[in-house]
């Protein structure tokens, strides 16, 4: 552009041309964008004397460019004014300004601002006001509240604009805190301020204010105008406030499809299903043609009640009957397959929306990524990955939380903390995503790191955060951290949650008590299927196999009905107690009574539950009559009842159908030695290590650990790194000599190393399990339990040697296994020897 003094047409002239020239004008409409800058340069060369009284034509025509977002052609129009010398005026700058917020050309915009300041106008709130509003259409916040904020007076539509601004990009608590200072400015605001702020009460929950605004509504008279009435509705309905939307719904004199829309959205999203399809009806009979957002709703709700059949038809009405489904219609067909685990159809949506020429926005990916975690297929995850950043939707916090999540959950937790590093912008979802993800994959450490970082950082934990945290402290039976995390719930009020309240009941049974997790379990006011599981999964981990199957029939009683999930719980209570007839009589019960097919895991257990009693050749035939394909899973629980049982020629078998499927864990090959090494097959047993190290098999070293003041104490077998390392061996000798006194006899069979007895009897000796329990003695008070956890099945002679220690130390020793949990007190074992 030119640099000499800025000249246009002016846009505020005095008509006083003719019929024929306004004709001629009307002609000129739709010319091109050179011959309308021609005709601008002809008209002045027929009169050097620029007036602006002689061509309201031209102020019509660039008028209509701007109004129109050409910018080309009022900027090409506007370069060529100003190389020829003709001034501009606001009305001008005014124009040009409106042409780039229509067209969002930020670029053009700055250049004008820039026109503005060096052409020596005086400050004008009309083109101030021109100006931010441009800089808000262009998603320039910074600039548009640059501008708002030297405006000494600023007027409603002002107040509006800027406001509109933070709205348009999701900055909810900004759009609040304006509308404070609004007020304070002595500004009142009208029906296009509420549905503005109301709609940011709604995104981010916050009910009070959003009642405070309603009753400034009231007041202002402007209640039951149909946009304002629709945003409160919406407002309430997103808050969880149904009655108040409902009332109001029902006062309403005009009711629009945004009101009906939110209502059935509203019972749809909160359970009420009968009453979405019942205002769906009335508002046909009411002679309102349902838009696709309305049946949108009604997908969405069929899907959260469960009823996908229902769904699918309602879709294939909707395109019959002519419906043009939109992006979000795909979205909750998405949604709605992969609620009801269709993860492949979840995806053949997705092409099916590509199809039909619809691009993907942050709903559909932050939809379509939790399906590829399900699946586990994370090669379709990173391809996805790559099309979200050339979408441009990898900076779009909910994309990014999706994406985090889907690597933790396919297995890839560096990507994922890679990931949450580079995020600019974290919200609580964020960090829930990273805590579940390091639990998930097993690295509880870090898990507890993440929890106390994000504290620390500043950002409050909600519910999802401690459900997912609970588990790191049941993993490593942090009992003590776990309390402490009770607490910190009771206290931020999240202990009504039933997720939150299951996650606790689940880890106080995995953490050794019981009794406190009974207790939550007896304060659920509302239990689900899962509360009733987790309790029963307790009782049957402790050995308490009787209390289990009396828990599932008051589940029963209560009309809550069992699943899957339910059985696999009460038979393995059932095999470690030994109630082989009752465990049978469930397994029957389960598909005759309550309609559930017998998944591979249930099969499983009864295995498990003949295995254990010795029933080897039953167990056998059970597999081979199986009606599903057995695997390796099935054939291992068989090999470690061979172990037990020391029966050879079955574990043979077995294990050859075992290396079958499974060549890599090395829990079956360890089982397989294990029993060649009792009945000192050395030759064999050798072999079987051998076959490990040719085919890359790696044994998980037995380790054992303890919690102590806030901290996990770990031992692996002979370890000497601990600082106490000296006291610990020193207490063990003691004890062992305390404890053969007693009774007890080492027991060398497990040890799996053909080795001079002498040196069997000292391997045994330095067991993990009774280094954790040496360290637990001298280090706790007198009389208080002690309580282990080991990664393995506990070792056969540390179980012997437990008993013996609780009664010469009056100590109560607690140790869970990789299967359950030992109580040992006064000389003997919750599990009664059978395990």
């Amino acid at each position: 552009m030119a640099t000499s003094a800025i000249m246009l047409v002016p846009l505020s002239i005095p008509c006083t041309y003719t019929q024929n020239q306004r004709s001629c004008h009307d002609r000129r409409v739709s010319r091109s964008r050179a011959a309308i800058v021609n005709e601008f340069s002809q008209k002045h060369k027929e009169n050097s004397q620029w007036e602006y009284t002689n061509f309201p034509s031209i102020s019509a025509d660039f008028k209509r460019i701007c109004l129109e977002g050409r910018v080309k052609e009022a900027m090409d129009i506007f370069s060529d004014r100003n190389r020829q010398g003709i001034p501009a005026d606001y009305d001008t700058y005014a124009a040009l300004l409106q042409a780039c917020a229509t067209a969002k050309a930020l670029t053009e915009g700055k250049q004008i601002q820039s026109r503005i300041l060096t052409s020596g106008l005086k400050q004008n709130r009309h083109l101030s006001t021109k100006l931010m509003n441009m800089y808000v259409n262009c998603g320039s916040l910074e600039d548009a509240r640059q501008v708002f904020d030297k405006i000494s007076k600023r007027n409603l539509f002002l107040w509006n604009a800027v406001i509109r601004g933070y709205a348009n990009q999701g900055m909810h608590k900004e759009v609040l805190e304006l509308y404070t200072q609004m007020q304070l400015a002595g500004m009142k605001p009208n029906k296009f301020t509420f549905p503005l702020v109301l709609k940011a009460c709604a995104s981010i929950a916050d009910l009070q204010q959003g009642r405070e605004i309603h009753e400034c509504i009231r007041k202002s008279g402007v209640e039951l105008d149909p946009f304002v009435s629709s945003a409160i509705i919406a407002m309430y309905v997103k808050c969880g406030c149904l009655l108040c939307a409902r009332q109001l719904f029902d006062r309403m004199t005009q009711r629009d499809v945004v009101s009906w829309n939110a209502m059935i959205a509203g019972y749809a999203q909160n359970g009420n299903f009968d009453e979405t399809l019942k205002l769906f009806d009335e508002m046909q009979m009411a002679g309102l043609k349902p838009s696709v957002i309305t049946r949108n709703a009604i997908i969405a709700g069929y899907s959260y009640n469960g009823q996908f059949d229902k769904a699918l038809e309602f879709f294939r009405q909707m395109q019959q009957a002519g419906g043009k489904p939109n992006l979000e219609t795909w979205n909750a067909m998405i949604t709605c397959y992969a609620q009801n685990g269709c993860c492949v159809d979840a995806l053949k949506v997705f092409q099916q929306l590509q199809l039909a020429g619809l691009k993907p926005d942050s709903f559909t990916f932050a939809s379509i990524l939790p399906v590829i975690a399900n699946l586990n297929v994370l090669q379709h995850g990173k391809q996805f990955h790559s099309y979200i950043i050339k979408t441009g939707f990898h900076s779009d916090v909910f994309v990014a939380n999706a994406l985090l999540d889907m690597y933790a959950k396919c297995g890839s937790i560096t990507i994922a903390q890679q990931m949450f590093d580079k995020m600019s912008q974290r919200d609580v979802v964020t960090w829930n995503a990273i805590i579940a993800g390091y639990a998930q994959n097993g690295r509880y450490d870090e898990t507890l790191k993440f929890f106390i970082r994000m504290q620390l950082e500043g950002v409050k934990p909600d519910s999802f955060t401690v459900a997912s945290f609970l588990p790191a402290c049941s993993h490593i039976a942090a009992l003590q951290q776990g309390k402490e995390i009770h607490g910190f719930i009771v206290r931020n009020g999240f202990d009504s949650n039933v997720f939150v309240a299951n996650a606790l009941v689940d880890m106080y049974s995995k953490c050794g008590s019981l009794r406190d997790a009974h207790y939550v379990f007896d304060c659920i006011p509302k239990k689900t299927v899962v509360s009733w599981n987790a309790i029963i999964a307790g009782y049957g981990m402790h050995g308490y196999g009787e209390d289990a199957l009396r828990l599932l029939f008051q589940l029963e009683q209560e009309a809550v009905k069992p699943n899957d999930v339910t059985f696999i719980a009460v038979l393995t209570a059932c095999s470690h107690a030994g109630l082989v007839d009752e465990g049978w009589e469930q397994f029957d019960r389960m598909s005759q009574i309550h309609g559930i097919i017998p998944r591979v895991e249930h099969y499983t257990c009864i295995v498990d539950l003949l295995g254990r009693a010795g029933h080897l050749d039953e167990a056998n035939i059970f597999i081979e009559k199986m009606p599903v394909e057995p695997d390796a899973g099935v054939w291992g629980t068989l090999l470690g009842a061979c172990r037990i049982h020391r029966n050879i020629e079955l574990g043979e078998r077995v294990a050859g159908h075992i290396f079958e499927l499974d060549t890599k864990d090395a829990g079956y090959y360890v089982l397989l030695s294990n029993i060649y090494a009792a009945a000192s097959r050395w030759a064999e047993a050798a072999k079987v290590r051998t076959m490990m190290t040719d085919r890359g098999v790696k044994k998980m070293p037995g380790c054992s650990w303890i919690e102590l003041k806030h901290k996990i104490h770990a031992f692996l077998m002979g370890d000497q790194c601990h600082p106490q390392s000296e006291k610990i061996y020193s207490a063990l000798d003691v004890l062992i000599k305390q404890i053969k006194t007693a009774g007890y006899v080492p027991d060398t069979s497990f040890v799996l190393y053909h080795v001079e007895e002498q040196e069997k009897q000292h391997m045994l000796y330095s067991h993990s399990e009774k280094l954790a329990i040496a360290f637990g003695l001298i280090n706790t008070c007198p009389g208080s339990p002690i309580q282990i956890t080991k990664n393995l099945r506990v070792c056969g002679d540390c179980h012997t040697a437990a008993k013996f220690i609780s009664n010469i130390a009056r100590r109560e020793i607690i140790v869970r296994d990789l299967y359950r949990f030992h109580h040992f007190k006064d000389g003997l074992c919750s599990c009664k020897d059978y395990w």
